[in-house]
């Protein structure tokens, strides 16, 4: 079973994605602030990194920065969550080193299998 990291300071919306994840067979970490994410990145190596970029410490753009100039392999799919929805907020993301970028709210049902597409890990298991 995968390791997945969720960054997300919000339980309801933690509760979604880790719900979601778990139903495909991942085993989920939470993180609630920026620094506590950085932190279970490098001690978990997780498979997936999920962040949302409005954190209460420091935000998701500067926690994938600080993981990707991190020890870890720099190919750990990281996907930003979030209600961030302005133009050129998915632009900012992949330049701060998001894989993938996904608008709030999410459809548990379907997020896992667009996760899947979006970083190409289509017709993977968990």
């Amino acid at each position: 079973m995968k390791q997945v990291l969720v960054i997300e300071d919000n339980m309801d919306n933690f509760g979604l994605i880790g719900l979601a994840l778990e139903r495909a067979d991942y085993r989920v970490a939470l993180a609630a602030t920026g620094a506590d994410g950085v932190s279970l990145a490098l001690e978990l190596k997780p498979a997936l990194i999920i962040v949302d970029i409005n954190l209460p410490d420091f935000d998701g753009y500067e926690v994938t920065r600080r993981i990707r100039k991190s020890h870890l392999d720099g190919t750990i799919p990281i996907v930003a969550i979030t209600s961030n929805a302005m133009m050129g907020d998915r632009e900012k993301c992949i330049e701060a080193g998001c894989t993938a970028y996904f608008e709030k709210p999410i459809d548990p049902i379907t997020i896992v299998e667009r996760i899947h597409e979006a970083i190409g890990w289509t017709g993977r298991k968990a």
